[in-house]
């Protein structure tokens, strides 16, 4: 039978701070408070005008990411829907039903508010799957949850559940997490590679070309840049030392195509050109044809071929030995994982 309500995370502001506010007023509220009351007729396009005028120096990523969720708060969500939120100090998620339409009350911190039936006691985050605290991990204020994270927290709750059970769900848990985080940092490591993809398929070729002679500089080679050729890729020299004197000698090429793959003339039109080196690298956005690799694997001089997925791996192997200027055209942030 399909459930006829939603389930909203509503955080308590950064932290959780205003946990204790929305326990005693028996809420859930966001801010944005210069915003002012949002009109009930209002459409969607004129509530991003209207923070867009109030926040002008907010991105267009985050007008469009926070209009969504004034949006979320005060048009999508309905009497009855079910409302978590939480408190990281004691790592409490506390679990309640909507009981208003939206409102807007200036005595309290957060101005924009839904009334709130709290449940007498929270759910413990340690008893929860570990696709459930993978789930209510996301940082946006607010946000759907599916059913399934739901239940778990009902089941889990000590309304629902003796201590005994609660206990024995926790070292269960406790358990299954280990091969849990496996999977989950697998699932973000990919998904973070496929973001990086995604940045530099957006470069221009220039800066595709900057990108892989930084890379190099990274792993501890001297580069220089040859006059651009009007086919969207130029040569790169690669050497020990500046002057190009020292072996190995390295001629890197860098194609930035959208959809073609590297076929077999190109290859062959890069080893043509190799007669001032001894090693070759060939550097794709697009990938290589069989017939390509094939053609580098015969040929009397080391070539190397370069996708986008390895170009991505040298990346992360030596962004931390990158310069300024390389780190600027794909910028990261280190995250650290348990291990």
């Amino acid at each position: 039978m399909e459930q006829d309500f939603k389930i909203w995370m509503v955080r308590a502001g950064s932290g959780g701070y205003l946990i204790d506010e929305f326990l005693s007023a028996g809420i859930a509220a966001i801010g944005w408070n210069d915003l002012g009351e949002i009109p009930t007729d209002i459409s969607y396009d004129s509530l991003k005008q209207l923070y867009e005028r109030t926040y002008p120096e907010d991105s267009t990523g985050r007008i469009n990411q926070n209009t969504s969720q004034v949006w979320r708060f005060a048009k999508d969500i309905n009497i009855g829907d079910k409302v978590v939120t939480y408190d990281s100090t004691s790592r409490n998620y506390y679990l309640g039903e909507i009981t208003s339409d939206y409102d807007f009350d200036t005595t309290l911190t957060f101005h924009h508010i839904r009334r709130v039936e709290w449940m007498p006691e929270p759910t413990g985050r340690d008893v929860l799957s570990t696709a459930s605290k993978n789930t209510l991990g996301s940082v946006l204020t607010t946000f759907e949850i599916v059913s399934d994270v739901w239940e778990d927290l009902l089941e889990s709750n000590p309304e629902n559940a003796t201590d005994e059970e609660i206990v024995l769900e926790e070292k269960q848990n406790i358990e299954e997490e280990p091969e849990k985080l496996v999977e989950l940092k697998e699932d973000v490591q990919y998904k973070s590679q496929e973001f990086i993809k995604d940045i530099i398929a957006n470069l221009s070729w220039q800066d595709t070309e900057r990108l892989v002679a930084g890379i190099f500089r990274g792993i501890g080679y001297k580069t220089r840049m040859t006059p651009s050729s009007s086919d969207l890729g130029s040569d790169i020299i690669v050497s020990p030392d500046e002057l190009g004197m020292e072996e190995p000698r390295i001629k890197v090429e860098v194609k930035k195509r959208t959809r073609e793959k590297i076929g077999t003339p190109d290859i062959r039109s890069f080893i043509g050109g190799m007669r001032d080196y001894n090693k070759g690298i060939f550097v794709s956005t697009s990938g290589f044809s069989k017939d390509a690799r094939h053609e580098a694997e015969r040929a009397n001089i080391a070539i190397t071929l370069v996708d986008l997925d390895w170009l991505v791996e040298l990346l992360l192997n030596n962004y931390e030995n990158l310069d300024v200027e390389t780190k600027a055209l794909v910028p990261l942030k280190r995250i650290y994982w348990p291990v």
